[in-house]
């Protein structure tokens, strides 16, 4: 089953990365669970990757099977099940290996309403309830029904209901035990019209000349905030180099409420249902000093934050990732030096770590 080696550094947005040990693209449901399990029987390490838009590779590589995931399939039923009370509501399953942006511009296209602010994002769909992608006011966790797995330690294929996901900030059950699920389908439960959802981002409803609250057509939705995310080098581009990146390398800190407090006032802070505060990344990093385009003396130019958003970290051509982990170090270090906060990183980490950073 394994193919030929593969740089990672082709299959990641950084464009960083070593080679694979070995290397399988499964097209397949059946060909991804078999992929999978015959490595774990051999005791072969697995990489599951999706569009490679939230991981940094060490520059050794991975000595192990990756599996790219290029499963396809969209399927919309309208008919939803009694108990939902869904009139005017569409479920559509989508393979995991679908492309996230080009399910958005679907769903705009047919008026499925509920994911259109989550537009230009990279990645695939099977990697969105990991990370409970979010963006402008929505997250994926707002419109999943259910999501489909291979449990690697029960050995069989489980559904889980959105409730029983573990959705956070963030977060997932399947970020919470990265190796234990794999994703094989996605479940939405979507509402139908030509209006998007209520606007619930102040940026997004400026851009949209409406008010918090307010909804605004699909389409108009969607490509505001596809401008907005390339004005912040959010949306690839082999041409530029902002785009280069992992996207937000830090997380929102969301902070006990003391340490909110103790933060400047002009700190964006935005109270949280359980108490806590959460603060922006990207105000913190650039009020500790990296401001956009910022370069390291010690790591050098071939790393750099974005020039267009301080929450990006990228490769401005013939970097490594030691050079990138070295700059983003020197980022959460300067950050919990100015304001007492320690940022968390985003993108998952493979075969490396931050400078000081205890291994997990």
């Amino acid at each position: 089953m394994p193919e030929h080696a593969e740089s990672l550094r082709d299959h990641t947005t950084l464009r960083l990365g070593g080679p694979a040990r070995e290397w399988v693209r499964a097209e397949t449901e059946a060909e991804l669970v078999e992929a999978v399990t015959e490595a774990d029987a051999a005791g072969v390490p697995v990489l599951v990757l999706g569009g490679g838009s939230n991981l940094v590779v060490a520059d050794e590589g991975f000595d192990g099977r990756v599996v790219e995931v290029a499963t396809r399939g969209v399927v919309a039923d309208a008919d939803c099940p009694d108990d939902l009370a869904c009139l005017g509501a569409v479920t559509v399953t989508v393979a995991a290996g679908e492309g996230w942006d080009d399910f958005v511009a679907r769903a705009v296209e047919q008026g499925w309403v509920g994911v259109e602010a989550l537009s230009g994002i990279p990645g695939s769909v099977g990697a969105t309830p990991v990370q409970n992608v979010g963006a402008y006011g929505q997250s994926v966790s707002d419109t999943i029904a259910q999501v489909r797995v291979y449990d690697r330690v029960l050995r069989g294929v489980r559904t889980f209901a959105a409730a029983d996901c573990g959705f956070d900030y963030r977060w997932s059950r399947f970020k919470a035990d990265p190796q234990r699920h794999v994703v094989l389908s996605v479940t939405f439960l979507l509402k139908q019209g030509s209006l998007g959802a209520p606007v619930a981002y102040a940026e997004l409803a400026r851009a949209l000349g409406v008010e918090p609250g307010q909804r605004a057509p699909l389409g108009d939705v969607r490509e505001a905030v596809l401008g907005l995310r390339r004005g912040k080098g959010m949306v690839l581009d082999d041409g530029d180099h902002d785009t280069w990146s992992a996207g937000s390398f830090f997380t929102n800190p969301v902070l006990e409420a003391d340490v909110a407090d103790a933060l400047p006032e002009q700190a964006p802070r935005w109270t949280q249902p359980d108490g806590r505060v959460k603060s922006s990344a990207a105000w913190l990093i650039e009020h500790a000093g990296f401001t956009k385009g910022h370069t390291s003396e010690r790591v050098g130019p071939s790393v750099s934050l974005s020039t267009k958003h301080t929450l990006a970290l990228t490769n401005r051509g013939g970097a490594t990732t030691a050079e990138l982990l070295a700059l983003a170090g020197e980022v959460r270090d300067g950050v919990e030096r100015v304001f007492g906060v320690r940022l968390v990183n985003e993108p998952v980490l493979l075969g490396c770590e931050l400078p000081g950073t205890t291994p997990a």
